[in-house]
């Protein structure tokens, strides 16, 4: 489709909407630019990170855990704001007015797997490891069931 017959086609969608529908996909349009800028923000604290500690100073040693949990959580991060950006379009392109609890689920899954890359085991008690391990199945669990329910429909 070239970008003439999208705007037409959004402008007759938009001419049947509510006016709270409008005002949905305007605060949809505006979270999904600011999730722009933040993936490009952290993509470029990310390349700077890597490109400046590994070929200028020589210093990234990716066999440090330090640096495997600085870079690895950088990348997560990246990965779980591209979820974010993923599922208000597929709201959009798909005229929801709600994001599915599948799609926030996972998203928090993967902020919990980033948790878990980036947490110093020697600093963190073992009630808040547990607590993380008990949320992280909790989650899997209500994923598993969510998803098994939309097949059963499906």
């Amino acid at each position: 489709m070239s970008l003439g017959s999208d705007w037409r086609e959004f402008r007759a969608r938009l001419a049947v909407m509510s006016a709270y529908q409008r005002f949905e996909q305007l605060v949809t349009f505006t979270l999904s630019i600011l999730l722009v800028v933040i993936i490009l923000a952290a993509m470029w604290n990310l390349f700077l990170r890597v490109l400046l500690g590994l070929v200028v100073k020589g210093s990234l040693d990716p066999t440090d855990h330090a640096v495997f949990q600085s870079v690895f959580g950088a990348i997560f991060t990246v990965m779980i704001a591209l979820e974010f950006k993923r599922s208000i379009v597929v709201s959009v392109e798909n005229r929801d007015t709600v994001f599915h609890v599948r799609t926030v689920i996972l998203v928090a899954l993967l902020a919990l797997l980033r948790k878990f890359i980036i947490l110093d085991l020697e600093k963190t008690d073992a009630a808040t490891i547990a607590a993380l391990g008990f949320v992280t199945v909790s989650l899997g669990l209500i994923y598993w069931l969510i998803r098994a329910q939309e097949m059963g429909r499906g």
